[in-house]
């Protein structure tokens, strides 16, 4: 069976998603895209050029026939302001799904959650596949799905902070509690061995920018990333050993002959 990821009905190769911001060149940004291996790249709507084709755009630099395009409404502060943002990426020809972020405090970029609830509901009905971004609380995730969410994306950290997984216990939770639509963590993630660790929390995919953008160098960081996606998700499947308070001996003294 196909291991890949699942997202209202469509299959992705990669578990990584990675976003388009913060590097120091399209040019660069379009090396850690192939090098990451991911296959589907989120675009802040706000932040590109979607009219004026005489100028350079960010899009100029996106294989579209190798990346699916994940349209986010970052920097709307209100319901009304990311649903206005998905409209106009859709009747532009970006996408009908939507990365929904309504941002409710400019220092944390913490979500705000009666407005993501608020929009998700509106563009649900208005034939959007919805990925909220939203905080790991597993009572609002629960809500957002009930509204039409297609799958859940809390953070792990502050966007941008490199902190990786604070709260473990509440992404394990949401893993056990969350089975209808994928959980994907976003938001947070600093380096490779930040990335394995929500992926061997169970999470289904991670989505990254910063972490790879902001990377001395950031091909290399794209490669490692992509490892460390495909390294967690095996370490998932595979179950890990229990924690133990004492040794245990690797060379079990079952059956060895004494002298």
């Amino acid at each position: 069976m196909s291991d890949n990821l699942m997202i209202a009905g469509r299959e992705f190769h990669s578990r990584l998603i990675v976003g388009t911001g913060k590097y120091r060149s399209f040019q660069e940004m379009a090396r850690c895209h192939a090098a990451s291996g991911a296959d589907m790249v989120t675009v802040a709507v706000r932040r590109v050029n979607l009219t004026d084709k005489s100028k350079e755009s960010l899009l100029d630099y996106i294989d579209r026939s190798k990346f699916f395009i994940l349209p986010n409404t970052a920097a709307c502060y209100t319901a009304d302001d990311a649903i206005r943002t998905a409209l106009l990426a859709r009747e532009v020809g970006l996408s009908n799904w939507v990365k929904l972020e309504v941002i409710g405090d400019q220092k944390t970029l913490f979500p705000d959650n009666e407005g993501l609830l608020a929009a998700t509901r509106v563009l649900a009905k208005e034939g959007f596949v919805v990925l909220p971004y939203t905080n790991d609380d597993v009572v609002n995730a629960r809500k957002l799905i009930d509204a039409g969410a297609a799958a859940v994306m809390p953070l792990a950290a502050p966007i941008g902070s490199g902190l990786g997984v604070q709260n473990a216990t509440n992404l394990r939770i949401m893993r056990e509690t969350i089975r209808a639509v994928p959980l994907i963590v976003d938001a947070g993630v600093g380096t490779a061995s930040d990335a394995a660790v929500a992926m061997e929390l169970g999470a289904d995919g991670v989505l990254m920018n910063t972490a790879i953008a902001e990377a001395e160098d950031a091909e290399k960081m794209a490669r490692a990333m992509k490892l460390a996606v495909e390294a967690g998700r095996l370490a998932y499947e595979a179950g890990r050993m229990p924690k133990r308070l004492y040794a245990s001996a690797s060379s079990p003294l079952a059956g060895v002959v004494a002298r």
